[in-house]
């Protein structure tokens, strides 16, 4: 699996960050019938791992994709690695990390916030990078950095709303992430219309 194929099609993905395990399937499930199936649930806090392991399975069962966060260290690798997550994601680059989860068959999307770790990113092989936190990069980082770097992908995350997600889709940025504008009713309907951009 690659992340060209996990964000085939995909303008969002959504965080589903510090809920109990029956809550994270339960947005889950409302999130993959509205269009949503790239989804990330970050384990930076232990019992998270059984929400990304009730995620992973009711995904499995659709056929679809389930991400663990705020993946740090080579011990995190490997409980997203148990819990049966597919990619993991990290909020800064470390090349140790990486390579733990790609060893463990799960593509890994790290982090980065300047040109340096993109390069260091981009010879390490990564062409999908984490923008983070991308609302105090804004969409100019993602511009500029694609000049450079044309080849990189960026998924754009951290402190996002559903009405800063047009600004980096137009920059440049292949995917905006989304956390905890989910729980927001008014943006809802924004999220929709980003999913047909």
């Amino acid at each position: 699996m690659s992340f060209d194929a996990i964000f085939d099609g995909q303008s969002v993905m959504a965080i589903l960050r510090g809920l109990a395990a029956a809550e994270t399937v339960r947005l889950a499930e409302r999130l993959w019938d509205a269009g949503v199936t790239v989804l990330e649930v970050p384990i930076g806090a232990p019992p998270a791992v059984a929400s990304l392991a009730a995620a992973a399975h009711a995904a499995r069962e659709r056929g679809l994709h389930v991400g663990a966060g705020t993946v740090i260290t080579v011990d995190q690798v490997r409980a997203a690695a148990t819990a049966g997550a597919q990619y993991t994601v990290a909020p800064g680059l470390d090349l140790t990390v990486s390579a733990a989860s790609v060893a463990a068959g799960m593509p890994h999307l790290p982090g980065v916030g300047s040109a340096t770790e993109v390069q260091r990113a981009w010879l390490a092989g990564h062409r999908w990078l984490k923008a983070f936190p991308a609302k105090a990069l804004g969409p100019a980082w993602v511009a500029a950095l694609r000049g450079p770097f044309p080849d990189v992908r960026f998924v754009a995350t951290g402190g996002l709303t559903a009405g800063d997600a047009p600004a980096f889709l137009d920059a440049g940025a292949r995917v905006v992430a989304l956390g905890a504008a989910l729980a927001d009713p008014g943006q809802r309907e924004q999220i929709g219309n980003l999913l047909h951009k």
